[in-house]
Protein backbone atom coordinates (compact mmCIF):
# COMPACT_ATOMS: atom_id res chain seq x y z
CA UNK A 1 0.00 0.00 0.00
CA UNK A 2 2.95 2.33 0.62
CA UNK A 3 3.74 2.26 -3.11
CA UNK A 4 0.19 3.40 -3.88
CA UNK A 5 0.58 6.57 -1.78
CA UNK A 6 4.13 7.12 -3.06
CA UNK A 7 2.90 6.85 -6.65
CA UNK A 8 0.23 9.52 -6.17
CA UNK A 9 2.07 11.80 -3.75
CA UNK A 10 5.17 11.60 -5.88
CA UNK A 11 7.62 14.31 -4.83
CA UNK A 12 11.35 13.98 -4.10
CA UNK A 13 11.18 15.94 -0.84
CA UNK A 14 8.60 13.66 0.81
CA UNK A 15 10.43 11.25 3.14
CA UNK A 16 9.40 7.71 4.08
CA UNK A 17 8.34 8.97 7.50
CA UNK A 18 6.27 11.66 5.78
CA UNK A 19 4.55 8.99 3.68
CA UNK A 20 3.64 7.05 6.82
CA UNK A 21 2.08 10.13 8.37
CA UNK A 22 0.32 11.15 5.14
CA UNK A 23 -1.17 7.68 4.59
CA UNK A 24 -2.39 7.52 8.19
CA UNK A 25 -4.79 10.41 7.45
CA UNK A 26 -6.54 8.48 4.67
CA UNK A 27 -9.54 6.19 5.14
CA UNK A 28 -10.46 3.39 2.72
CA UNK A 29 -13.87 3.81 1.07
CA UNK A 30 -15.78 1.46 -1.25
CA UNK A 31 -18.11 2.78 -3.96
CA UNK A 32 -20.84 1.02 -5.92
CA UNK A 33 -21.44 1.50 -9.63
CA UNK A 34 -23.53 4.66 -10.27
CA UNK A 35 -23.08 5.89 -6.69
CA UNK A 36 -22.97 9.67 -6.41
CA UNK A 37 -19.86 10.74 -4.51
CA UNK A 38 -20.68 14.47 -4.46
CA UNK A 39 -23.91 16.23 -5.45
CA UNK A 40 -24.24 19.61 -7.11
CA UNK A 41 -25.00 22.26 -4.50
CA UNK A 42 -23.01 20.54 -1.73
CA UNK A 43 -19.63 21.74 -0.48
CA UNK A 44 -16.85 19.21 -0.92
CA UNK A 45 -15.12 18.32 2.33
CA UNK A 46 -12.67 15.68 1.07
CA UNK A 47 -10.88 14.23 -1.91
CA UNK A 48 -10.09 10.64 -2.87
CA UNK A 49 -7.10 8.70 -4.16
CA UNK A 50 -8.51 6.11 -6.55
CA UNK A 51 -7.16 2.62 -6.05
CA UNK A 52 -9.70 0.82 -8.24
CA UNK A 53 -12.57 1.86 -10.51
CA UNK A 54 -13.57 4.63 -12.90
CA UNK A 55 -15.32 7.84 -11.87
CA UNK A 56 -16.56 10.94 -13.65
CA UNK A 57 -17.52 14.54 -12.97
CA UNK A 58 -20.55 16.01 -14.70
CA UNK A 59 -22.83 19.03 -14.83
CA UNK A 60 -26.32 19.67 -16.15
CA UNK A 61 -26.42 22.05 -19.09
CA UNK A 62 -29.07 24.73 -19.71
CA UNK A 63 -31.40 22.05 -21.17
CA UNK A 64 -30.97 19.74 -18.19
CA UNK A 65 -28.75 17.27 -20.06
CA UNK A 66 -25.77 15.66 -18.34
CA UNK A 67 -22.39 16.78 -19.69
CA UNK A 68 -19.33 14.84 -18.53
CA UNK A 69 -16.56 17.24 -17.54
CA UNK A 70 -13.89 14.75 -16.49
CA UNK A 71 -12.91 11.12 -15.98
CA UNK A 72 -10.86 9.74 -13.08
CA UNK A 73 -9.02 6.41 -13.12
CA UNK A 74 -6.84 4.38 -10.72
CA UNK A 75 -3.83 6.23 -9.32
CA UNK A 76 -5.55 9.57 -9.89
CA UNK A 77 -7.20 12.00 -7.51
CA UNK A 78 -10.99 12.35 -7.50
CA UNK A 79 -11.55 15.94 -6.45
CA UNK A 80 -13.74 18.96 -7.03
CA UNK A 81 -11.03 21.57 -6.56
CA UNK A 82 -13.08 24.77 -6.51
CA UNK A 83 -15.56 23.56 -3.92
CA UNK A 84 -12.93 21.95 -1.70
CA UNK A 85 -10.44 24.79 -1.56
CA UNK A 86 -12.76 27.77 -1.89
CA UNK A 87 -15.25 26.19 0.55
CA UNK A 88 -18.20 26.87 -1.78
CA UNK A 89 -21.05 24.68 -3.10
CA UNK A 90 -20.10 22.76 -6.23
CA UNK A 91 -21.68 23.03 -9.67
CA UNK A 92 -20.45 19.54 -10.52
CA UNK A 93 -21.46 16.04 -9.51
CA UNK A 94 -18.99 13.20 -8.93
CA UNK A 95 -20.13 9.66 -9.77
CA UNK A 96 -18.68 6.15 -9.68
CA UNK A 97 -19.04 4.60 -13.16
CA UNK A 98 -17.89 1.22 -11.84
CA UNK A 99 -17.50 -0.35 -8.44
CA UNK A 100 -14.45 1.25 -6.91
CA UNK A 101 -12.08 1.58 -3.99
CA UNK A 102 -10.56 4.88 -2.93
CA UNK A 103 -8.73 6.47 -0.01
CA UNK A 104 -10.45 9.54 1.40
CA UNK A 105 -8.75 12.44 3.14
CA UNK A 106 -10.79 15.15 4.87
CA UNK A 107 -10.14 18.83 4.14
CA UNK A 108 -8.98 19.61 7.71
CA UNK A 109 -6.54 16.69 7.65
CA UNK A 110 -5.20 17.84 4.28
CA UNK A 111 -4.70 21.32 5.73
CA UNK A 112 -2.85 19.89 8.72
CA UNK A 113 -0.47 17.91 6.47
CA UNK A 114 -0.07 20.83 4.06
CA UNK A 115 1.07 23.14 6.84
CA UNK A 116 3.33 20.68 8.67
CA UNK A 117 5.07 18.64 5.94
CA UNK A 118 7.13 20.74 3.55
CA UNK A 119 7.36 17.98 0.91
CA UNK A 120 3.58 17.55 0.96
CA UNK A 121 3.17 21.30 0.46
CA UNK A 122 5.57 21.21 -2.50
CA UNK A 123 3.75 18.21 -3.95
CA UNK A 124 0.45 20.12 -3.63
CA UNK A 125 1.79 23.12 -5.50
CA UNK A 126 3.23 20.92 -8.23
CA UNK A 127 0.02 18.88 -8.55
CA UNK A 128 -2.16 22.00 -8.76
CA UNK A 129 -0.01 23.62 -11.45
CA UNK A 130 -0.11 20.37 -13.46
CA UNK A 131 -3.91 20.22 -13.14
CA UNK A 132 -4.13 23.83 -14.33
CA UNK A 133 -2.02 22.91 -17.37
CA UNK A 134 -4.26 19.89 -18.13
CA UNK A 135 -7.40 22.02 -17.84
CA UNK A 136 -5.99 24.70 -20.13
CA UNK A 137 -4.86 22.08 -22.66
CA UNK A 138 -8.34 20.51 -22.69
CA UNK A 139 -9.93 23.92 -23.34
CA UNK A 140 -7.55 24.60 -26.22
CA UNK A 141 -8.04 21.09 -27.67
CA UNK A 142 -11.83 21.54 -27.66
CA UNK A 143 -11.32 24.56 -29.94
CA UNK A 144 -8.43 23.38 -32.11
CA UNK A 145 -8.97 19.63 -32.58
CA UNK A 146 -11.75 17.88 -34.39
CA UNK A 147 -13.80 15.18 -32.64
CA UNK A 148 -11.73 12.32 -34.06
CA UNK A 149 -8.51 13.88 -32.80
CA UNK A 150 -10.03 14.42 -29.33
CA UNK A 151 -11.21 10.79 -29.27
CA UNK A 152 -7.77 9.50 -30.27
CA UNK A 153 -6.19 11.61 -27.50
CA UNK A 154 -8.61 10.10 -24.98
CA UNK A 155 -7.70 6.58 -26.17
CA UNK A 156 -4.01 7.39 -25.64
CA UNK A 157 -4.33 9.25 -22.33
CA UNK A 158 -7.02 7.17 -20.62
CA UNK A 159 -7.61 3.85 -22.41
CA UNK A 160 -9.54 2.51 -19.40
CA UNK A 161 -12.27 5.08 -20.10
CA UNK A 162 -12.83 3.67 -23.58
CA UNK A 163 -13.26 0.18 -22.09
CA UNK A 164 -15.41 1.01 -19.05
CA UNK A 165 -17.33 4.27 -19.51
CA UNK A 166 -20.70 4.34 -21.29
CA UNK A 167 -20.49 5.82 -24.79
CA UNK A 168 -22.97 8.60 -23.92
CA UNK A 169 -20.57 9.88 -21.23
CA UNK A 170 -17.57 9.72 -23.58
CA UNK A 171 -19.53 11.55 -26.29
CA UNK A 172 -20.61 14.36 -23.95
CA UNK A 173 -17.02 14.70 -22.68
CA UNK A 174 -15.82 15.06 -26.27
CA UNK A 175 -18.58 17.57 -27.05
CA UNK A 176 -20.30 15.39 -29.66
CA UNK A 177 -23.43 13.26 -30.02
CA UNK A 178 -23.58 9.51 -29.43
CA UNK A 179 -24.19 9.06 -33.18
CA UNK A 180 -21.07 11.03 -34.09
CA UNK A 181 -19.01 9.00 -31.64
CA UNK A 182 -20.30 5.74 -33.14
CA UNK A 183 -19.34 6.96 -36.62
CA UNK A 184 -15.84 7.98 -35.43
CA UNK A 185 -15.31 4.61 -33.73
CA UNK A 186 -16.40 2.79 -36.89
CA UNK A 187 -14.07 4.88 -39.09
CA UNK A 188 -11.13 4.25 -36.76
CA UNK A 189 -11.74 0.49 -36.66
CA UNK A 190 -11.87 0.40 -40.48
CA UNK A 191 -8.49 2.17 -40.65
CA UNK A 192 -6.89 -0.40 -38.33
Amino acid sequence: MDDFFKNIYNHPSITNNDFKEISSFHKKVEFSKNEIVLNQGKTSNEYYLIEKGVFRSFVYNYNGNEITTGFFCPNEILIEVSSLFQRIPTNENLEALTNGTAWKIEFNDFQKLFHTIEGFREWGRSWMSNELFISKQRSVNMLTQNATQRYLCLITEKPQIIKEAPLKHIASFLGITDTSLSRIRKEISLEL
